[in-house]
């Protein structure tokens, strides 16, 4: 089983016993440098191969008014996958739950004080839009284009294992692709990362049941799941070469947060899907 990298995890409040804030607290968020576990996969961060994305959903989000009335909403935050540091989610819960007993004038001085923080946080700018909790945003819809976890295929690889990729050279095709199978671990509580992916490509045809034996290698994974997208991406343009690639997952909430990171080819900017009945 893959182990964590410690140097990046040392002094984060993931697995340990945690005192939930009273007040706003902009100190409580944790940033990990990027850079540390995209060394492995030879991503630099002078040239990185993608553009990209982390989107993070945030459901516990409360806040008291002027008159000291609560205020529920649910926040979208999207950094960009150039940022030097990404941020430890239970560092983000926490930030989060401090502005549980805050008085805030109203969501445009929420909204500011999270932007302002998230980013310095980043190192990139963040961006943060409030729904309501009925708000039509929040519905559901399925991922696009063919599933692939109907396919009959014999699993014995529970690691990350790139060599299980195939590709037919003489076939280019244009197709999107996705699973419900993706499945990784917390590198600090091994807690598991429950996700779909989603793969949309131009190239020679990836082979479907390769695909997938490949996916749910990351069963036993431990890492972030930035870096998990981050990996599939850097395995699949190294062994199959597709024109251009987008290579997106969508993890089931934990904590209050979600986390659905995307990468892409330079110059594409994909249309995101939206949320996941599962999320």
């Amino acid at each position: 089983m893959s182990t964590p990298r410690p140097e990046t995890l040392a002094d984060a409040p993931l697995g340990r016993e945690s005192a939930y804030p009273e007040r706003y607290d902009a100190a409580l968020l944790f940033p990990i440098e990027r850079a540390a576990n995209r060394a492995p996969l030879g991503i630099e961060a002078t040239s990185l191969p993608f553009v990209g994305g982390d989107e993070w959903w945030a459901f516990e989000l409360s806040w008291l008014d002027p008159r000291g009335k609560p205020v529920v909403a649910v926040a979208r935050f999207r950094l960009p996958a150039d940022s030097p540091c990404l941020i430890e989610s239970k560092s983000w819960k926490l930030y989060l739950n401090s502005f549980n007993q805050t008085t805030f004038s109203g969501r445009d001085q929420v909204i500011e004080t999270l932007v302002r923080d998230l980013s310095a946080a980043a190192g990139g700018e963040v961006t943060v839009e409030l729904f309501g909790v009925d708000d039509a945003a929040l519905a559901p819809a399925p991922l696009p284009g063919e599933g692939i976890d109907e396919l009959e295929v014999e699993i014995d690889r529970y690691t990350p294992a790139p060599e299980l990729l195939a590709c037919d050279e003489g076939a280019i095709v244009e197709e999107t692709l996705h699973s419900h199978l993706l499945k990784s671990n917390c590198p600090v509580t091994g807690q598991p990362d429950w996700g779909s992916v989603l793969i949309q490509y131009r190239g020679p045809r990836i082979e479907r049941a390769s695909l997938l034996r490949y996916l749910i290698s990351y069963r036993q994974h431990q890492d972030f799941h930035e870096h998990c997208v981050e990996h599939i991406f850097v395995d699949l343009m190294a062994r199959c070469r597709p024109e251009r690639l987008l290579v997106m997952a969508r993890y089931v909430r934990r904590g209050g947060l979600d986390i659905n990171p995307w990468r892409a080819t330079p110059g594409w900017t994909p249309a995101l899907p939206p949320r996941l009945l599962r999320q």
